[in-house]
């Protein structure tokens, strides 16, 4: 193979895919407004003072949410019971908060859970609590 036809292959191989989920410029604004937060406040509050700061800079930035949204969890087609989300974004993104030393993974199978009873498909777990703030995006 000549040397330019494997210099274009390993150049592409590297280029970012061309085509892009729709969540992921949605899942920034998010990250970016929870990086705003945590640079304002800083770590060392209780989930609840995050949480309402995270709702103000997305109502500034003009992003749609629904908070402390119920959900019915259901077994073999039968509610067996409810459960609050922190937020959901724009009806696709699930947002779980957090103000802990370390996320588990407990908190990430929280997440799935969490997406599979909305039948969501991405969630992003943000703990505010760490000097840099902490996050992971789950695709389900």
């Amino acid at each position: 193979m000549p040397d330019e036809n494997r210099k274009s292959l390993y150049t592409d191989f590297l280029q970012p895919p061309k085509t892009k989920h729709d969540f992921d410029e949605l899942s920034n604004q998010i990250i970016g407004a929870a990086i705003m937060v945590h640079k304002e406040l800083g770590p060392g509050f209780i989930e609840g003072i995050y949480e309402s700061a995270l709702k103000v800079q997305l109502a500034e930035l003009h992003i749609p949410f629904e908070n402390q949204m119920e959900i019915n969890i259901n077994f073999h087609g039968i509610k067996v019971g409810s459960h609050r989300l922190d937020l959901i974004i724009n009806k696709q993104i699930v947002v779980e908060l957090k103000a802990v030393k370390e996320l588990l993974d407990i908190h990430i199978a929280q997440l799935r859970s969490y997406l599979k009873a909305t039948q969501l498909k991405t969630g992003l777990l943000i703990n505010f609590a760490k000097p840099v703030i902490d996050i992971k995006r789950v695709v389900n």
